[in-house]
């Protein structure tokens, strides 16, 4: 039976804390404001007897909760983590969802990104929690969807996140013939309800998650870039396809290292973005901390 682990992370929302498991627990997103409302979801009933807890979310591969003012999740979190690994792991029901038909109504879209060589399909469901990278079709071992398109020959890189799926192709490879083609096969591979990322992606990915946040302890320079990231850039880039991910900041230097993913990678207006997007916000709101702004691999 599936092990369940829980890795607890922070909101913008300090009411507001979220209970990641290390695989999916629903395929809808549900939220409920008190117990009668949550009568298909026997976990939301049972966190409804702890008196502090307001609302309950339900989405994905995570749990996120509100708060009454009468704790403060820094005391109860630990508490609330356990009690959650030992639901799921008892084998309990999350939410009683209706059953589907094995085709599912799934409906992709192909968008263009800034980057020419990047384009972005998008779908009408969340696809996976996390996001997932693979530069070529042995690190896609556990990504069925991801091997299937690269046995399309002009398929370079394939970038998953949230509900859509950025694909990068080679020069020799047209758009207009190559984008129909992905299109159809994604929408395929959706509708047939496969697995995207296999449960084995997912919890080394959040495991690994984890240990990132016990063995680096943040600044409060590093958590200002973070929170201006997560709420400001991470959105932006997501619409054209791509991903930021914070590496590190130098003090001594000012400089913030970031990761660019997807279609932010290798894209020609990236440094334009970087220099007079990024870097001029972080300067704006941190002042003299931030003198500049550093893509490792771009």
């Amino acid at each position: 039976m599936k092990e369940y682990h829980i890795t607890v992370v922070a909101t913008n929302n300090p009411t507001i804390l979220k209970f990641e498991a290390n695989d999916f627990l629903v395929k809808g997103s549900y939220e409920f404001k008190n117990i009668d409302e949550a009568k298909d979801s026997p976990l939301a009933q049972q966190l409804f007897y702890l008196p502090f807890i307001k609302t309950v979310y339900i989405s994905g591969n995570f749990i996120a909760l509100e708060r009454f003012d009468i704790v403060d999740w820094k005391d109860v979190k630990d508490e609330v983590a356990q009690q959650l690994v030992e639901y799921l792991n008892a084998g309990e029901p999350v939410v009683n969802e209706p059953e589907t038909s094995k085709k599912q109504a799934i409906t992709v879209y192909g968008e263009v990104t800034p980057n020419p060589a990047v384009m972005k399909f998008v779908a009408n469901k969340r696809i996976v929690p996390a996001t997932f990278e693979f530069k070529n079709i042995d690190e896609a071992k556990d990504s069925q969807l991801a091997k299937e398109l690269f046995h399309f020959p002009f398929v370079k890189e394939v970038f998953i996140d949230e509900n859509y799926v950025s694909v990068t192709k080679y020069d020799v490879g047209n758009w207009d013939e190559a984008a129909p083609q992905l299109r159809e096969s994604i929408r395929n591979f959706l509708a047939d309800g496969k697995e995207v990322v296999s449960s084995n992606a997912i919890s080394k990915e959040s495991e690994a998650r984890s240990q990132s946040a016990e063995k680096i302890t943040l600044d409060d320079t590093s958590k200002q870039i973070v929170d201006i990231l997560e709420e400001y850039v991470k959105p932006a880039v997501a619409s054209d396809g791509g991903n930021i991910v914070f590496q590190s900041y130098e003090e001594n230097s000012g400089t913030v290292n970031v990761i660019l993913q997807g279609a932010c990678s290798g894209c020609p207006s990236s440094t334009f973005t970087l220099k007079n997007g990024i870097e001029n916000m972080l300067k704006n709101m941190l002042g003299d901390k931030v003198k500049e702004v550093v893509a490792l691999n771009g």
